[in-house]
């Protein structure tokens, strides 16, 4: 989503600079001579560029910082962008500072900065709609039939009343093993929350050797042989974390790793419980 907001961003302002350049220049507004699209449009893409990536970088740093027990445990998680771990509102705030600095710096950047910049908000805005009216389509626990390590069949559906995390993972998948202790931390600090462990297409005596080499003592460990909730989901990739809340709606997603940190702030989302630590205190201005 940022990197389609970001083209719109670009576009825009490309296409506004030429235009301003026309303007002043006497030429009709329609056409620009290849140096005043140069001359305006890539001097505000370059500030948008900058703005983008402060904003990344301030947002990243924000999160660490809010969350910083965990990173302190786990030092390199910090690199785990991929955890989802970022404070928008943060980021956002230093990216439009430093493109007001820069618009004090170059005034005639003005018009196709902020051109530039307003559509790539509305852009972002749009997206992020349109993920929250998924959403809203309550999209609920599945019916799905699967088994227990015990050959016991049961349902996601039968577990609803209270939030659900529900991991798709696989024992010969690598960050699916990196990031098991965590989710078991998050089952045995966390009991107003049920986790649910559905392994996609192995079977009990595999899954149980994994386990007892690892060392992890696990709740709610399903057998899903045929991947079959994978695909009703419409999961690309393992693993794959589900958030359902206790209505059983899917309120959240994430593919992919998720660190200690990661999961606490989507647990406080979607339970307003941190799990197994809280937020460093006070929130990052």
């Amino acid at each position: 989503m940022l990197a389609v907001s970001l083209v719109v961003a670009v576009i825009v302002s490309r296409q506004f600079g030429r235009r301003t350049w026309a303007q002043e220049d006497g030429a009709p507004t329609a056409q620009a001579s290849p140096a005043g699209g140069a001359a305006s449009g890539p001097k505000a893409s370059s500030v948008l560029f900058d703005m983008f990536f402060i904003g990344i970088l301030v947002a990243r740093l924000a999160f660490v910082l809010r969350w910083l027990p965990a990173y302190v445990a786990e030092p390199w998680s910090v690199l785990r962008i991929g955890d989802g771990g970022f404070t928008w509102w943060a980021g956002l705030l230093a990216a439009l500072g430093w493109g007001g600095w820069k618009l004090r710096q170059s005034p005639g950047l003005r018009v196709p900065l902020i051109a530039g910049s307003v559509s790539g908000l509305l852009a972002w805005g749009a997206l992020l709609g349109s993920v929250w009216l998924m959403h809203q389509s309550s999209v609920e626990l599945p019916t799905t039939e699967m088994t227990t390590l015990d050959d016991e069949r049961v349902t996601l559906s039968s577990m609803s009343g209270q939030p659900l995390v529900v991991n798709l993972w696989a024992t010969w998948c690598p960050p699916c093993r990196r990031e098991m202790p965590v989710l078991a931390k998050g089952q045995a600090s966390t009991p107003d929350v049920g986790f649910v462990f559905v392994n996609q297409g192995e079977g009990p005596e595999q899954i149980r050797d994994y386990l007892q080499a690892e060392g992890l003592s696990l709740d709610n460990v399903l057998l899903d042989p045929f991947s079959s909730l994978m695909n009703e989901m419409g999961a690309r990739g393992l693993p794959t974390t589900l958030f359902f809340d206790a209505d059983g709606r899917l309120v959240d997603f994430h593919m992919g790793e998720l660190t200690q940190a990661g999961l606490a702030s989507k647990l406080k989302a979607v339970a307003g419980s941190p799990g197994p630590l809280s937020p460093t205190p006070p929130e990052v201005p």
